[in-house]
């Protein structure tokens, strides 16, 4: 009687061992870069309240000076896990985000309004914030990072 071997031989396992490392030396780089820009947009999705309240203080008062936050109507920011050290003063919002760059830096913002007296609407920008950054923030392509 024949005797069948069964099982995998040692080529076999190494062959899919490499393949493994492979898919694993690709997939982990972008998990990260994509666990970093959820947390950039959770960030500026956080702050939508606050920027509300900024645009109902200026149409008030027709200015933003005094739009600070616990003061006229603008709620204090709270931090969370995504939002680090906000503030808010004259309308312009600043903080540190979760988000961070390869190196480990953390993402930084300005959002800076942009009011005119008699408009129905504000404009929100980032400027030059680190959080506008195409591989572990927002995107270039978005409007607040013009």
């Amino acid at each position: 009687m024949k005797q069948i071997q069964k099982g995998f031989t040692l080529i076999e396992l190494m062959i899919v061992v490499a393949i493994i490392g492979i898919l694993a030396a690709i997939a982990i780089p972008q998990y990260g870069n994509y666990i970093s820009r959820t947390s950039a947009s959770a960030t500026i999705s956080e702050l939508n309240s606050v920027k509300t309240a900024i645009g109902l203080c200026a149409q008030e008062t027709g200015t933003l000076t005094g739009c600070t936050e616990g003061a006229q109507g603008v709620p204090n920011i709270t931090a969370t896990k995504n939002l680090v050290g906000p503030a808010a003063t004259n309308g312009v919002i600043t903080g540190t985000s979760a988000a961070t760059t390869t190196a480990g830096a953390v993402l930084t913002f300005t959002l800076t309004p942009t009011f005119v007296d008699g408009d129905s609407s504000m404009d929100w920008d980032l400027g030059a914030s680190t959080i506008c950054n195409d591989i572990r923030g927002i995107k270039m392509t978005n409007p607040l990072c013009d």
